[in-house]
């Protein structure tokens, strides 16, 4: 029974973050959504870290099983990516570039707000 309480605790989190998505209609995925929403009530301690600990961590470990089907996809469609190939490495490559600059100048800047209150 803590089981089920839990992936409905889960489940009903991921719901609300779909209501959101349709209610707000812009172009964030719902799932990112239900994130926030579980970041939000876990940081309040609405919902408790104990209460979703179980499922949360076998859903944590079963999560490259969730990647295969797209994998299998991309590997049978090889032929019409490799038109696009120079394209999206370059895509990649800045995407990658940029995620840890802006990632360090945050972490930077955090770093530096922290130090500033504690002086």
């Amino acid at each position: 029974m803590k089981y089920l309480n839990q992936i409905a605790i889960i489940f009903g989190v991921s719901f609300a973050g779909e209501i959101v998505y349709r209610f707000l209609g812009l172009p964030i995925p719902a799932s990112i959504y239900g994130l926030i929403i579980m970041m939000i009530l876990l940081e309040t301690k609405i919902i408790k870290f104990e209460q979703i600990k179980d499922v949360g961590s076998f859903m944590l470990n079963i999560m490259i099983v969730t990647f295969v089907p797209s994998t299998v996809g991309v590997m049978t469609a090889v032929e019409e990516l490799k038109t696009f190939l120079i394209p999206i490495l370059i895509v990649l490559f800045l995407v990658t570039v940029i995620v840890m600059v802006v990632t360090g100048r945050v972490s930077q800047f955090v770093i530096e707000r922290r130090c500033s209150k504690d002086e």
